[in-house]
């Protein structure tokens, strides 16, 4: 043990190799930063040659300094490495909320980079040469596209939400249905987001039944408010009854300082019920019902970056950009761009919105799909014939706690391989393919759903089989 010990090489001999010098330059990493990993490395090693566990060469030996620098070459590749890093979606969930919800289009991808790359006219009017509101960049498309008399932006819907509750009906009472009171992702439930706000909740109803006459029943002088919440992540079915956003909206209006608030979680711009797909309401369509503020996700049905938007009244609006809740929810420039080129899109009409690659993703007939998935299949048995392959209908889902009850028919690739079972090249695929591929298994069997798939990554996905058929 202690001969080998002798035989480690001196770390500034080390540092005059060429491999050394050539690591430095070929990673940008500083010769100080370089030689702290080498040391960390080298400590390593000592210890399991004094626990008797090295089952590397001999440190005298030259195959010991290629050990050597193979593992600093791992640990800084690994070091610079992102972890937030690109997947290829092959389930068929389009918001798939563990691989990142809304992909941005074209447009609003190139805005953020313009955006970040730069400098803007964040909070600056160009034109008076004095200080803006950062407020302003999204405000006007969404009043135009809503109809809505104002508008802002925080940073997810949830906050949204907070802030509503806190700047309009903090120490007094908020009217919900019980069967209204969701628990959204990561266990954030209403009721307990009216807790924190300050706001006093009135529960009125059942789970499965409300009525106006419940709502009527609990207006007092203590009354700041009446709330919906759009169930967008569940359904109840069968024998139920719940009061529309007109006579909600009436019932508020019927008395003063009453505010109907309205929130629709998912989104909706653009009416996806003129394809026969969900029941989701239009953001604008709520709006002329008679809510006097609204608020919904930007990532999930709208297609655009993670925020939360509020539209409606501008008294209202104007209360809540006064809040100092509201500086610390605000977005930064990159979301404002992202969300800024998604909402242009909105204003060409139906062109620009299939621009969006959410709405694009939805809109695909199950004849589009199957052309997809027949031209995949084509190309990769023309790569290789270590896969059986086949063609099979299913459905694929909208995901990301939106249209809980849609089924998009779909055509699905059904493969498996002549020797690794389904769940080693569904291992494969995550971990070795670059970029990575997160598949379905059924059955021992990979089902790939192109809805989620551009051409492009089709070509990825048989480049990644082909490599791995080998």
């Amino acid at each position: 043990m202690n001969h080998l010990l002798r035989q480690m090489p001196p770390v500034h001999e080390l540092q005059r190799d060429a491999r050394f010098n050539g690591m430095a330059a070929e990673t940008g990493t500083d010769e100080s930063i370089l030689t702290d990993i080498l040391k960390q490395i080298m400590g390593e090693i000592r210890l399991s040659i004094i626990n008797k566990s090295w089952n590397g060469p001999e440190p005298g030996e030259g195959a010991f300094l290629d050990e050597l620098f193979n593992r600093l070459g791992e640990a800084v590749n690994k070091q610079q490495d992102y972890t937030l890093k690109r997947v290829i979606n092959a389930t068929g969930t389009i918001l798939h909320t563990n691989l990142g919800r809304a992909r941005l289009s074209d447009r609003a991808a190139r805005h953020v980079l313009d955006t970040a790359q730069n400098y803007s006219n964040l909070e600056y009017k160009l034109e008076e040469g004095e200080r803006g509101s950062r407020h302003t960049h999204a405000e006007e498309l969404l009043k135009e596209i809503t109809g809505a008399e104002a508008a802002m932006v925080v940073n997810n819907n949830a906050a949204a939400v907070f802030l509503i509750l806190r700047a309009l009906a903090e120490k007094r009472e908020v009217i919900v249905s019980r069967g209204q009171l969701v628990e959204i992702g990561g266990s954030f439930r209403i009721s307990s987001i009216m807790e924190e706000s300050g706001a006093r909740l009135v529960e009125v109803g059942t789970t499965n039944k409300t009525h106006l006459q419940d709502y009527e029943r609990a207006l007092s002088e203590e009354t700041a408010m009446i709330l919906k919440v759009h169930t967008s992540n569940f359904k109840i079915m069968g024998f139920t009854k719940s009061v529309e956003t007109e006579e909600l909206a009436r019932l508020s209006a019927q008395h003063e300082n009453v505010i109907f608030y309205e929130d629709l979680g998912s989104g909706v711009l653009y009416d996806f019920r003129q394809h026969g797909i969900g029941d989701e309401p239009v953001v604008s369509e709520v709006l002329k019902m008679g809510a006097d503020i609204v608020s919904f996700s930007g990532d999930k049905l709208l297609g655009g970056p993670q925020a939360g938007m509020i539209a409606g009244k501008k008294h209202l609006i104007d209360k809540l950009k006064k809040h100092q809740l509201a500086r610390v929810l605000r977005v930064d420039k990159m979301t404002l761009a992202a969300l800024e080129g998604t909402l242009a899109d909105y204003l060409k009409g139906e062109k620009g919105i299939k621009n969006i690659p959410t709405v694009h993703d939805l809109l695909l007939t199950a004849d589009e799909i199957k052309g997809k998935a027949e031209g995949f299949i084509a190309r990769l048995k023309e790569q290789t014939d270590e896969y059986s392959l086949g063609l099979q209908k299913g459905v694929s889902q909208v995901g990301g706690g939106t249209m809980p009850d849609v089924e998009l028919p779909t055509w699905l690739v059904v493969l498996s391989h002549r020797q690794m079972t389904a769940s080693q090249l569904a291992r494969k695929l995550r971990v070795e393919a670059d970029p990575a591929i997160v598949v379905r298994i059924q059955k021992e069997e990979i089902h790939l759903d192109l809805r989620s798939v551009t051409e492009e990554e089709e070509n990825l996905i048989i480049e990644a089989l082909t490599s791995f058929a080998k």
